[in-house]
């Protein structure tokens, strides 16, 4: 069996006397897009937190490129190649989309003994990171703001991919879009996959996970009701998982 890129085994959370999460066990292969439902307070805001280091488990282990490992902090997980794109994006809205795409890390030269962002280069990059996405912008010097909601998503999923994401985790990057915007979403997640790397889908929407997804984890009240596989599983078992019900 292929090793996964990372592994989160019998994860519990507890805050103080409330059990967030209990036994929580996932497998993230390389190139593949699982997908995690749940319904509201189903623990999967707290699961993701534990992935990408906000918060540290209170029991369990978790394997990244096969070794047991501690991520201690959001910029552990990012160095580890571990990127997640919320709900709200981490974006300026005032701020150029370029500017907001390298946020800090931009791209200097050296004029005389000074150094300055080059901003022809940092335009360039980000064109090209847009187009590899599917996605034609039309200045990079536009506000960030301007965008769609599907545009901006593109932006923050093409900004984690171009600084080396090896496992993107995607918090309901579907949830405020119309189909349209959604359609474009779901189709930068089929890019990034052809890059090779794993995707974590976040989502009470079981069409949309269905539409982009390989294998399904389904959270209820902090615990996983199991993994299903595309193609062995369908609309109305997924729904039914995600009321709190085990398949028989």
């Amino acid at each position: 069996m292929e090793t996964p890129i990372m592994q989160l085994t019998d994860i519990g959370k507890h805050f103080c006397s409330i059990k967030a999460l209990s036994n929580v066990s996932i497998k993230i292969i390389q190139g593949e897009c699982h997908c995690l439902l749940g319904d509201n307070g189903a623990g999967k805001s707290t699961f993701i937190k534990i992935m990408s280091g906000v918060h540290q488990p209170t029991s369990g282990q978790i394997y990244f490129s096969g070794e047991m490992t501690t991520i201690e902090s959001p910029r552990s997980a990012i160095d580890s190649g571990i990127a997640t794109v919320y709900q709200d994006l981490a974006m300026i809205p005032l701020m150029s989309v370029m500017r907001n795409f390298w946020l800090g890390r931009e791209l200097v030269k050296n004029i005389g003994p000074f150094k300055i962002m080059d901003t022809k280069k940092c335009n360039a990059i980000l064109m090209q990171e847009m187009e590899k996405m599917g996605i034609s912008l039309h200045d990079p010097s536009q506000s960030v703001g301007t965008l769609s909601g599907g545009e901006k998503q593109s932006v923050a999923i093409a900004r984690a991919v171009y600084f080396g994401a090896k496992v993107l985790i995607l918090d309901e990057p579907t949830s405020a879009l119309g189909v349209y915007q959604t359609e474009k979403v779901l189709k930068t997640i089929a890019k990034v996959r052809e890059k090779g790397i794993a995707v974590v889908f976040i989502s009470h929407n079981v069409n949309h996970a269905l539409e982009v997804g390989d294998k399904f984890t389904v959270l209820c009240r902090g615990k996983t009701l199991g993994t299903a596989v595309r193609g062995k599983i369908d609309y109305a078992q997924l729904q039914y998982m995600m009321s709190g019900e085990k398949l028989n």
